[in-house]
């Protein structure tokens, strides 16, 4: 085909594309004629040119558009934010001696919270006294028995001994563990209950609660009694 006929065939394109508001590609070489939108051959380069009128539509603007991040991506760096989380774990509850079991196979377990512990250790200090009149500290550890009795039909009964009144066979000691990252006192922080009373208990947790009237050891979270009295020392439990 001659040149005049590519140029012309050029043309008609260039006009098509021009009035359907597509984009007109060109191309340009250093020997073509300023005629016939400068279409010759051979072809060394292409450019493309996109009218002002669909340039708005057709390219975004990025220079004020804020940056969106899709609540996928979201969700997925709050789980990883989580996931190396350095948090520290509440402090957990061994079995020092006599570990025991239900009916069914399950560990009997009590839990300790974190004030109880904390007020366990300052009692039992080796190093403190509990009077002038007394060298040496003769609490060792806290007990807790249940009693038939009180106005919901069992009580219990919390009392600091001496390490001479664990019975090896009949006792179950429980012990809080320290908590990461935090210096411990001298003092233990032990449970012990023997096993009818941990049978009632089992699952409870030991705290420490500061009130007006004065501050005292209870049992809260017993999920074996469905009611309590006032006084918070007698419970029911299911059948």
């Amino acid at each position: 085909m001659s040149q005049p006929a590519i140029s012309s065939a050029a043309l008609r394109l260039s006009r098509r594309q021009n009035m359907s508001g597509v984009a007109v590609v060109r191309f340009t070489s250093g020997r073509a004629s300023n005629s016939a939108c400068r279409f010759a051959a051979p072809f060394s380069s292409c450019s493309a040119t996109i009218p002002r009128s669909i340039s708005s539509s057709l390219i975004p603007s990025t220079t004020n558009a804020p940056l969106r991040i899709p609540p996928t991506r979201r969700l997925l760096n709050y789980r990883q934010r989580c996931a190396f989380s350095t948090s520290t774990p509440r402090p957990g509850v061994r079995v020092v001696q006599n570990p025991r079991v239900d009916d069914e196979g399950n560990t009997l377990m009590m839990n300790i919270s974190p004030r109880a512990a904390e007020r366990l250790r300052e009692i039992t200090d080796p190093s403190s006294s509990p009077s002038a009149v007394k060298e040496e500290n003769p609490y060792h550890h806290l007990r807790i028995t249940v009693t038939s009795g009180g106005c919901h039909g069992f009580q219990y009964l919390m009392s600091l001994e001496a390490a001479s009144k664990i019975d090896p066979e009949e006792d179950t000691i429980f012990e809080a563990e320290p908590d990461q990252g935090t210096t411990s006192g001298p003092g233990e922080a032990k449970v012990v209950m023997d096993e009818p009373s941990l049978e009632l208990l089992s699952g409870s947790t030991v705290d420490y609660t500061m009130e007006l009237i004065g501050s005292q050891f209870k049992i809260v979270d017993n999920p074996r009694a469905t009611s309590n009295c006032g006084c918070g020392t007698s419970f029911d439990v299911k059948d």
